[in-house]
């Protein structure tokens, strides 16, 4: 069904166009100026609710048949742009789902409902009724017979085409950045998609899902520096876990078999493109497995999530195209080094490996055992190179303090950290059961925290009391949430895959909106007004 109407220039800003000059103030004030009018003709701008009969992507996908049939529909959603032309006005609505033009004309909605439409401001909350069109340049339309203002939005969008481009504004107002950049509303959307394929993965693996303390007497299972509370009534300090480790390995020994559980852990280290203090993970725990068996799982887990969110194995990511489709690679960490550097460090003492890796360049002051040595050669010649998906594999003995100690190689664990585009995505072990080789572990980590390693974990009784119990034989992976969806949404900071990220103190001098509206609201109350 066609109609007589024009079809707006959506190349023009509308409305938009006149708030870059004018001060936040007063363009708040005017929409409240309206609303004080609108509220003493007995309107009311916030209603309990409006009964919806589609969204907007019901609509779209049905609209020839709607149209056809005349099928009278009532919709809900944000003004996003608005042009006035005489005695007609168009407007782009959007929902949760999809975007719409409407068709506002005097003849259809009357005087009075006209003069309401013309007090709507971009980010009003509109419901509306009427029937589906196309106009005569072939845009869909809803026809408005009858609407009312859902909510009046006192705040003014952002410019309809420089857009809300400010990077620090975009994460400090998430709320927004949603509004105005709706492929930012994709990204969250695939976020939400990619958790629930691997959450159906592993309870199709019969996996169950658990929930454990994030508020812990003591924490383990990682290596970073913890946030600290105080629990006043108990009068003891707590921690914010930075693992889920040792707790889901308690559940083991209790007799699951396998457990895993979508986790926030927290740790008190830096801000930036890769790290933020609270982060999604995801930890699970295979009993009669090994760190092979797990990653074999891993691998088909990630492939799957792939292939369920793009349709094919090959993605790109910045400048790359990553592919998950081959068997993905598997090398030992010290293989990994001499093939980059044809330097081998296995069999070499501590001294020898400091004095090899100042040859390459790599010193510093967190350099106090072998295994660090080590480690600080691989992250500086080989962790960049890994672009394709690799298996890093045999970690040494003093960076792995939860690991079994490898069953061929000597200094080694069995341990494997997967790297994609130069990022980790992930970290297994064969899990240590012996309570005796923890405890030397334990107290080794001790050491470390007295040698000035605050990273090292401090001794856990209790576990080591579970331990004794006996726990099977066991596979452990934990992965970075975070991180796996920045590589398969093609995002560069993690920030950009967090709806709300940890942000530094707003700079000095900068005036609360709220304090603002604030000023707005005493001034209607004392009559002063500018």
């Amino acid at each position: 069904m066609t109609d007589k109407a024009s079809q707006p220039d959506h190349s023009k800003p509308g409305d938009a166009t006149e708030q870059i000059q004018i001060p936040l103030k007063e363009l708040i004030k005017t929409r409240r100026d309206k609303v004080t009018k609108l509220t003493s003709a007995g309107i009311n701008l916030y209603p309990y609710r409006y009964e919806r009969t589609h969204v907007i992507t019901e609509l779209l996908e049905n609209f020839d048949t709607m149209a056809n049939d005349e099928t009278v529909v009532r919709l809900a959603g944000r003004v996003m742009l608005r042009r006035k032309m005489g005695k007609a006005s168009f407007a782009d609505v959007r929902d949760g789902s999809e975007r719409l033009q409407i068709y506002v004309k005097l003849n259809n909605v009357g005087q009075e409902g006209y003069d309401l439409f013309d007090t709507i401001d971009l980010g009003d909350i509109i419901g509306c009724e009427g029937t589906l069109f196309v106009t005569r340049t072939g845009e869909r339309t809803l026809k408005v017979t009858s609407f009312e203002i859902l909510t009046k939005a006192l705040h003014p969008l952002p410019d309809k085409h420089a857009g809300l481009v400010d990077i620090e504004t975009r994460y400090r107002r998430r709320y927004a950045d949603l509004i105005v950049n709706p492929e930012v509303r994709e990204d969250f959307i695939k976020r939400t998609k990619i958790i629930r394929t691997i959450r159906d993965f592993l309870n199709n693996n019969d996996f169950l899902e658990v929930e454990t303390p994030i508020l812990q007497p003591l924490y383990g299972g990682g290596m970073a520096l913890p946030f600290k509370t105080h629990h006043h009534r108990l009068d003891r300090e707590l921690y914010l876990r930075i693992a889920d480790e040792l707790y889901l390995k308690r559940l083991l020994v209790g007799g699951f078999e396998k457990v895993w559980e979508f986790c926030k852990d927290f740790r008190n280290e830096g801000i930036d493109r890769l790290h933020n203090p609270e982060f999604s993970m995801i930890e699970l725990y295979w009993a009669y497995a090994d760190y092979r068996d797990m990653a074999a799982m891993f691998e088909q887990m990630l492939r799957q999530v792939v292939f369920e969110l793009h349709g094919t194995y090959r993605i790109p990511y910045h400048d790359h195209e990553i592919d998950f489709e081959p068997p993905f690679k598997w090398i030992s960490m010290i293989d990994s080094i001499r093939e980059e550097t044809g330097v081998d460090f296995s069999g070499m003492s501590f001294e020898q490996a400091t004095a090899a890796a100042k040859k390459l360049g790599v010193t510093g002051d967190g350099l106090i055992n072998r295994g660090k040595v080590i480690e600080a050669v691989w992250e500086a010649k080989v962790e960049p190179t890994l672009i394709q998906p690799t298996f890093i594999a045999d970690f040494p003995f003093e960076i792995s303090p939860l690991a079994k100690k490898h069953r061929e190689k000597e200094g080694l664990t069995e341990r494997f950290e997967l790297f994609i585009a130069g990022l980790e995505m992930g970290n297994a072990f064969s899990e240590l059961n012996d309570p005796v080789d923890q405890l030397q572990r334990f107290l080794q980590q001790g050491k470390a925290l007295e040698a000035g390693d605050d990273e090292a974990q401090p001794l856990d009784d209790d576990f080591i009391t579970a331990l004794m119990y006996g726990m099977p034989p066991t596979a452990g992976l934990g992965f970075g949430v975070d991180r796996l969806i920045m590589i398969l949404t093609n995002k560069h900071n993690i920030r950009d895959v967090l709806l709300f990220p940890q942000m530094k103190e707003m700079k000095e001098g900068s005036v609360p909106v709220s304090k603002i509206l604030a000023q707005i609201v005493d001034e209607e109350s004392t009559g002063d007004t500018e």
